[in-house]
């Protein structure tokens, strides 16, 4: 069976869906029909051309990233403007992000699924509420989940409004200057030089974890990218069409690898049916193991990960997977359009969020295609 292909049976269900529970339900080792960048093969994959001098190694590195000349990049037979880059990191330097991810990003002001339903005060330090049970956590009986294994999603900059499924300029944070920074490299060697950084949405998934069937259209400039970093125990990605019931191609995501979704790819719909264990067959995948680089230039943005901080991270990390998407909301010049009448300021603690789960937390309305 070619990668990226499966039977689909005919019945009420459509390919899309069919695939989702195919890949939601599938138990072993060895997952039929999904393509593997790290090892690509087969006539659908194509390589995809960077523009290797537009990011200079200085700045490449200062975001934890190899030289851009050392990236592989890798696209889609018929999906033009999506890019596949399998980890372009540095040895060592995923662990900023995963730290960043669950020490720093959580932080207010950002905003949290776990809000709709604990005070601000009870919100507050997520990270130092959770490293003590994390670092004892045993995986062979179930105990009570921290806060950060109750995580599910978190929004930066222009907060994501999960009920209108809008944003707003009255509900906007300081973005992270160094997640813009990594962005700002990545978007400029895929071609898009005027790309800024202005909305995140990070998921945290566990091995019971899925993101249900669905398009990112709600920013108003769809002509920037959307760029996805992932970070953690692999996933299936399903990439789609213009609507909703064609099949989709059935992809891995790795640890430290990137996608770009531009174009006719950037309005694609897309899910992710299924969180894997580390298909190595150790608690972390090896490019997880290497330390930071004790070197590290005056100006990187890359900190150092204490190993106190790196033992939390890591446990968390046993049975999870970060993803942080980062999106242009607004053209060069553009503003928010005037809203008539009274809407709600931006209840972002709302039912509406995609993202599925066999969690304690059921307060938000899952998708039925898990």
């Amino acid at each position: 069976m070619a990668a990226g292909t499966v039977a689909v049976r005919d019945g009420g269900e459509d390919a899309f869906r069919q695939l989702f529970r195919f890949y939601r339900r599938w138990e072993g080792s060895d997952v039929p029909g999904v393509i593997d960048f790290s090892k690509p093969a087969g006539r659908q994959v194509v390589s995809s051309p960077l523009v290797l001098s537009s990011v200079s190694d200085q700045d490449a590195g200062r975001a934890g990233l190899k030289p851009v000349n050392l990236w592989k990049a890798y696209g889609l037979a018929n999906y033009p403007g999506f890019i596949f880059i399998p980890n372009p990191f540095l040895p060592g330097c995923q662990r900023h992000w995963v730290k960043q991810g669950l020490k720093q990003y959580t932080q207010k002001p950002s905003v949290c699924n776990l809000d709709m339903h604990m005070s601000s005060k009870e919100t507050a330090d997520l990270w130092g509420k959770s490293q003590q049970q994390l670092r004892n956590k045993s995986f062979s009986k179930r105990e009570p989940k921290s806060l950060l294994e109750k995580l599910r999603w978190v929004t930066l900059g222009y907060h994501y409004n999960w009920n209108t499924k809008k944003y707003s300029a009255d509900h906007c944070t300081p973005f992270p200057s160094d997640l813009a920074f990594l962005s700002k490299q990545v978007a400029k060697a895929c071609g898009f030089p005027g790309f800024q950084a202005e909305a995140g949405i990070l998921n945290y998934y566990h091995f019971d974890s899925s993101l249900g069937i669905h398009v990112d259209e709600s920013e108003l400039d769809h002509s920037q990218p959307l760029l996805s970093f992932s970070f953690g125990q692999p996933s299936i990605f399903l990439l789609g069409g213009l609507k909703r019931d064609e099949a989709p191609v059935a992809m891995f995501i790795h640890s430290g690898d990137m996608m770009v979704m531009s174009g006719f790819s950037r309005l694609l719909y897309h899910a992710v049916p299924r969180v894997l264990p580390n298909l190595e067959g150790k608690p972390l995948p090896s490019c997880l193991e290497p330390p930071p680089p004790a070197d590290l230039p005056a100006d990187s943005v890359i900190e150092p990960c204490s190993q106190d901080d790196w033992q939390v991270c890591a446990r968390y990390l046993q049975g999870s997977r970060i993803n942080m998407t980062i999106r242009q909301v607004l053209a060069e010049g553009q503003s928010f359009p005037t809203e008539s009448g009274m809407e709600d300021k931006l209840d972002v603690l709302s039912q509406g969020s995609y993202h599925e789960e066999n969690s304690e937390i059921k307060r938000h309305k899952p998708d039925t295609d898990s």
